[in-house]
């Protein structure tokens, strides 16, 4: 299986970065030309795409979600985090709901499509070595998804895990987007599996393994003081980490 992998993981490489090129303009037409329903056609499209080319490598996306989530309100996708390759999934088959995500700053250049996406979408870019900045811009962020009804996708554990094995929550980046939305619910998100992908390191890739994101039941904002509503949250997500 290993050996495959140096075969097919050149071929998946290529194809993800070709695809990451080809949309790029076409996110600046669409922003320029129609706004930022439009930018968030296209950009719907390309996570669409970004998700396909993961069958190059035998990785196949199963979203789990027996729950209704709410719809005219903000929400905050809360999910523990394992690879680069969580973010098209929760892109595209939560796309109904304008997902937003918290990202690092550093990204929000030098990345076709991805950078561009991040600055003209309505994510938030934040700084970790600046606290100041960061706070900021959640604060922005916080306001602009309730503004607009959007959702917004946070990882608190602040990076990836390597392993699958998820690290402790942080609280700060959460509590600041949930005090602009009291009105919002949280939908916690369980990510299995997308770690192996990078088991061998950045190359040769881990093929053959399904990712699986399983969403569980909203959680009004104010219905818990934000510590029970943390732990509520972060309990869920990890309880169903296999």
């Amino acid at each position: 299986m290993k050996f495959l992998s140096y075969i097919l993981s050149p071929i998946f490489v290529f194809s993800f970065t070709l695809l990451l090129i080809i949309f790029h303009p076409f996110q600046w037409l669409s922003f320029n030309l129609f706004g930022q329903k439009g930018h968030a056609k296209v950009v719907a499209a390309l996570n669409y795409c970004l998700v396909k080319s993961m069958l190059i490598i035998g990785v196949t996306v199963r979203v789990i979600n027996k729950h209704k989530i709410p719809e005219n309100t903000s929400i905050i996708f809360v999910a523990n985090h394992q690879a680069i390759a969580d973010i098209p999934p929760i892109g595209w088959y939560f796309r109904k709901y304008n997902p937003k995500f918290v990202a690092k700053i550093e990204l929000g250049k030098g990345a076709p499509s991805v950078s561009y996406n991040l600055k003209k979408g309505g994510a938030a870019l934040i700084d970790r070595n600046d606290s100041k900045q960061s706070i900021s811009e959640l604060i922005k962020f916080g306001k602009r998804i309730n503004k607009n009804k959007w959702s917004g996708v946070i990882f608190p554990e602040g990076t990836r895990s390597k392993d699958g094995v998820p690290k402790r929550f942080a609280t700060s980046g959460l509590k600041v987007i949930t005090k602009f939305n009291k009105d919002g619910y949280i939908v916690p998100l369980t990510i299995n599996n997308s770690w192996q992908i990078f088991k061998y390191g950045k190359f040769p890739l881990g093929i053959g393994n399904p990712i699986t994101i399983t969403a569980h039941k909203p959680i009004k904002i104010d219905s818990l003081p934000f510590d029970e509503l943390l732990e509520k949250t972060e309990s869920v997500i990890k309880e169903h980490i296999k």
